[in-house]
């Protein structure tokens, strides 16, 4: 399977500066926002960029850009935009994405059976 990657991920991909498989992933799914963006579009579908802006408190909007652009440069997500006015955007999770879902919804049990 090949995956397309963010400049900076691709490059210390190409160095060999990652030492094992872990360093990948996490580089890949790290960020405060990636997870709970890949657990709802996954487990819940497509969303706009709204309905995603509105799952989290306090988030600013480069926040949330810069978590949707991430993904979607690593090919976890895409977004679709609708030719109508004002432009609908719905973002999705891709093929590679819903890879990682399976890994997502461990760590969302593991946290709901913990946090009590």
């Amino acid at each position: 399977m090949s995956i397309q990657l963010r400049s900076e991920i691709e490059r210390k991909f190409r160095n060999k500066e990652f030492t094992c498989e872990k360093e990948l992933t996490m580089s890949i799914i790290s960020g405060k926002y990636k997870v709970v963006i890949i657990w709802h579009l996954g487990n819940e579908g497509s969303h706009r960029y709204s309905e995603l802006f509105k799952l989290f408190k306090g988030i600013s909007n480069r926040i949330l850009t810069k978590q949707l652009r991430d993904l979607e440069q690593d090919g976890i997500i895409s977004r679709h935009v609708y030719p109508v006015a004002p432009p609908k955007v719905e973002y999705f999770l891709t093929d590679m994405g819903k890879t990682l879902l399976p890994i997502v919804n461990d760590i969302w049990r593991w946290g709901k059976e913990n946090m009590q």
